[in-house]
């Protein structure tokens, strides 16, 4: 019966991956550490990741640690606390806590800022440090076409080269996943964002420094459109607010999320909100609008040599805080694919569990996410399948086992054991 393969036999491929983001950081990462050869091509120059905090529960910080990533770079704050407050009063009425995730479930329950992360996973991709050749960043390469039967990729500079492999992980507004076949079916929502931050400093000046202070991710409202979502992150230096209101408000119809604003409308967006949070909202800095789509699941993820990854693969409304994690495991499942254990597997084979192994569970976290943008107790951690059956749960997300996952589709594959 087949089984893992000594290193020295194990095929070293050479990988693309389209995209820079937190994803195709990860991807490369993951393949980095089992063997291979890795090429990163970003459009554009590195240090294009905006964006506030970003929350990465244990299904996603168990990668993290898994391919040796010293968090404590990242300047986390591990989140200890579900809190809800009334919209008007800002009084506390609801606490779930959250406990000890390590315990739990392996890995604490880490709250980045975006960028922080984004830096550090670039550095760990392709600094001389840790296990594997460190991966190869090219920017100022804009993918413009892609065969992925012969896994060829052409630049708009010109070059073109040619890859065993191919990861497009290129957003949500990826340009290569038609070229997969794959032509996405997406609707606007009912619903925009606002994204904010401000520094720990400010919110002392104010008065306002429990909301730096707290581990813990804060809501107001949730029972609808209208949601604002607060947490600390970088060392607990900056919070940042998510704030959703009703798209027919102000007719946002350009498409992005990067797209300014002032505090002052932010503010008048919310006109009877707690006045704690129009006091943050009118000192706050990178004042972002955000257009929010509901994205049809697609029908494939894999074509030839190539599979999509992260919001390429899976877009998802944010209000699950998994958008990041399911990028991460899209990551760790290649990264366990590609690895020695499963050396003999074929490309064709690897990619095809790949799919199998993801999008199952990446479809559920979409419909979840969807149902959570306009009902906080589809939330995972405010109720339980108990009192909402078929409801998703903490421990089905964060107690995941992936390895064991992928053995038993593996095994059922091929009909042969090949051990968990």
């Amino acid at each position: 019966m087949p089984g893992s393969v000594p290193l020295q036999q194990h095929p070293t491929y050479n990988i693309a991956i389209v995209g820079s983001g937190l994803g195709g950081l990860s991807a490369a990462i993951a393949l980095r550490r089992v063997g291979h050869q890795v090429t990163i091509y970003e459009r554009y120059d590195f240090g294009g990741e905006v964006g506030a905090s970003l929350s990465c529960a244990s299904n996603g910080s168990r990668f993290l640690e898994e391919w040796e990533v010293d968090i404590s770079k990242a300047k986390p704050v591990i989140l200890k606390d579900l809190i809800r407050h009334d919209w008007k009063t800002g009084e506390v009425f609801g606490t779930y806590p959250l406990g000890d995730y390590r315990e739990r479930f392996g890995t604490d329950y880490n709250n980045f800022h975006r960028i922080d992360l984004h830096q550090h996973l670039k550095h760990v991709a392709t600094s001389d440090d840790g296990k594997g050749t460190p991966a190869q960043l090219k920017v100022w390469h804009k993918a413009v076409d892609l065969d992925p039967v012969a896994g060829r990729i052409t630049f708009e500079n010109g070059v073109m080269v040619t890859h065993d492999v191919v990861v497009c992980a290129d957003g949500i507004r990826s340009q290569m996943r038609e070229k997969l076949g794959v032509i996405p079916h997406f609707t606007p929502s009912t619903s925009c964002c606002y994204r904010c931050v401000i520094h720990a400093d400010k919110l002392r000046e104010l008065g306002l420094q429990e909301f730096a202070e707290n581990s813990a991710i804060q809501f107001w409202g949730g029972n609808g459109i209208d949601k604002i979502v607060m947490s600390a992150c970088s060392d607990h230096d900056i919070v940042s607010c998510y704030c959703f209101y009703p798209a027919e408000k102000n007719d946002l119809n350009e498409d992005g999320w990067n797209i300014s604003t002032t505090g002052e409308n932010l503010a008048a967006t919310f006109p009877d909100l707690d006045q704690r949070l129009k006091t943050l909202f009118l000192n706050a800095e990178d004042i972002k609008m955000w257009r929010l789509y509901n994205h049809d699941p697609y029908p494939q993820w894999v074509t030839g040599k190539c599979c999509l990854l992260g919001d390429a693969a899976h877009p998802m409304m944010p209000d699950q805080s998994q958008g990041a994690c399911m990028a991460m495991e899209d990551a760790g499942a290649l990264g366990i694919l590609f690895s020695p254990k499963y050396a003999y597997l074929n490309i064709a084979e690897k990619l095809s569990l790949y799919e199998l192994e993801r999008k199952p569970r990446a479809t559920r976290l979409q419909d979840s996410s969807r149902r959570a943008r306009v009902d906080l107790n589809e939330r995972i951690g405010w109720s339980s399948a108990n009192d909402r059956p078929g409801k998703l749960t903490i421990e089905e997300v964060c107690g995941y086992e992936m390895h064991a996952h992928v053995a038993q589709l593996v095994e059922k594959s091929r009909g042969t054991d090949v051990g968990v």
